[in-house]
C-alpha cells in the first residue's frame, strides 16, 4: 500500500532457541547474528547490573557488524541471583549437581538484561526484569537423573521453567518469559522509549 514505511529488520542477539521461541510465538520473525562474547570476561557490583551489561555487550557486538546495518538489534542475557551471587550456566555436571543441592526448598531471583540497540539511529536503551522463583525439593537421585540429561549445563541458573526441570519448580513470582529468557513486557516498554510499538513489528500473516 501506498505510504506504508517497510517493517524494520529484528535482530536478536543471542543463540538461545528459547528467546528466538518466545518472540515468535509473540508474531515477531527475528534474524539470529550470536554475539560471540565472553561471558566471563565481564563483571558488574550486582547480579542485576551484570545481567545488563552482558546484554550490552551481546548487543553492542552484533550492532556493530555491516550484515546488522539498518536493523533494530536486541540482546539479552539471563543469571541467577542467589544469597546475592550471580549464578550463569553450570561450569560441569559436578558444577550443576552442587547448585540444585543449594537451590532446593529455597528462592533465587532470576535476572535477565535487555539492550536494545537501533542501528539506523545509534540510539540505545537497555533495563534488567526480574522473577524470584520458588525451587521445589527435587531428591539426589532426581538431581542427578536431571543433570544426566545435560540440559542445565547450557542454561542460567541450570534449571528451565520448559524443559526437563519444570515439576522441581514449584511456582514463579513475575514474568514467566523472563524466566524463559527474555521479558515480552519489558521488551514492549523498551521499543516505546525508542518510539516504535512491538505490533510494527508484526510478522504479516
Amino acid at each position: 500500500m501506498a505510504g506504508m514505511t517497510p517493517q524494520r529488520r529484528l535482530v536478536l542477539a543471542s543463540q538461545s532457541p528459547a528467546r528466538l521461541g518466545l518472540l515468535k510465538a509473540a508474531g515477531l520473525r527475528p534474524e539470529v547474528i550470536v554475539s560471540g562474547v565472553d561471558e566471563d570476561a565481564l563483571t558488574a557490583p550486582t547480579p542485576a547490573e551484570l545481567a545488563r551489561v552482558l546484554a550490552e555487550a551481546k548487543a553492542d557486538a552484533v550492532a556493530a557488524r555491516p550484515e546488522a546495518a539498518g536493523a533494530l538489534v536486541v540482546g539479552c542475557d539471563s543469571v541467577l541471583e542467589l544469597d546475592g551471587q550471580a549464578l550463569g550456566k553450570p561450569d560441569d555436571a559436578e558444577d550443576a549437581i552442587a547448585r540444585w543441592k543449594s537451590m532446593r526448598g529455597r528462592s533465587g531471583i532470576l535476572r535477565t538484561g535487555h539492550c536494545i540497540i537501533d542501528t539506523a539511529t545509534g540510539r540505545r536503551v537497555s533495563a534488567t526484569a526480574s522473577t524470584t522463583v520458588r525451587f521445589g525439593e527435587p531428591s539426589d537421585a532426581e538431581i542427578a537423573a536431571y543433570v544426566a540429561t545435560g540440559e542445565p549445563l547450557y542454561v542460567a541458573g541450570a534449571f528451565t521453567l520448559d524443559g526437563r526441570s519444570a515439576p522441581f519448580i514449584e511456582g514463579i513470582d513475575g514474568d514467566h518469559g523472563n524466566v524463559i529468557g527474555l521479558s515480552l513486557p519489558l521488551l514492549r516498554k523498551l521499543l516505546a522509549e525508542l518510539g516504535m510499538s512491538i505490533t510494527e513489528l508484526w510478522a504479516s500473516a
